[in-house]
């Protein structure tokens, strides 16, 4: 065998390894369960107290339970301990759940809770726990700020985020 065709060949089985190797990778992160996550930046860092938020989170799976959590992003700006807010909840079979909630944003000595990275820091609350889901559809929240001013400042977003129960 002329040792062109066995190089030649030597690539083609490498080749052929490297794609089996690579097929298998992108099949088991399909297998993952998607984190579905929508978030709604403040480009001017402030949420207005009469700004209402409006997440519509598409739903196919219903095979399994939900755990969705409300999280924000602050910069030093925000002076409040506390992020007061309503969320009202329309599930898919038309199920609608009210609720009131306080995220716990600093400690009394005024230092962020949460992740920080360099001036943003992230707080996270559990909204809902293994939300079972009746019917494939759009699942439908809406965020009230209630901090009694016309504007909260150093708020840079609010986001919601879905994540299957057990992860």
């Amino acid at each position: 065998m002329p040792k062109d065709n066995f190089i030649n060949r030597g690539w083609g089985i490498c080749a052929f390894f490297s794609a089996v190797i690579l097929i298998t990778i992108v099949m088991a992160g399909c297998r993952h369960d998607k984190v579905n996550e929508l978030y709604h930046k403040f480009p001017d860092k402030t949420w207005g107290r009469f700004n209402l938020l409006r997440f519509e989170i598409p739903v196919t799976q219903v095979d399994k339970p939900y755990n969705v959590y409300l999280f924000a992003r602050f910069t030093p700006a925000f002076v409040y301990e506390k992020l007061n807010f309503n969320m009202v909840m329309n599930s898919t079979d038309g199920e609608e759940r009210i609720n009131a909630y306080e995220m716990e944003v600093k400690t009394k000595s005024g230092a962020f809770n949460g992740k920080c990275i360099q001036d943003t820091c992230e707080a996270t609350i559990l909204l809902k726990r293994e939300l079972h889901i009746g019917k494939p559809g759009i699942l439908k929240i809406e965020i009230e700020n209630l901090t009694p001013r016309l504007v909260t400042e150093g708020v840079g977003g609010i986001g919601i985020r879905m994540v299957p129960s057990g992860k």
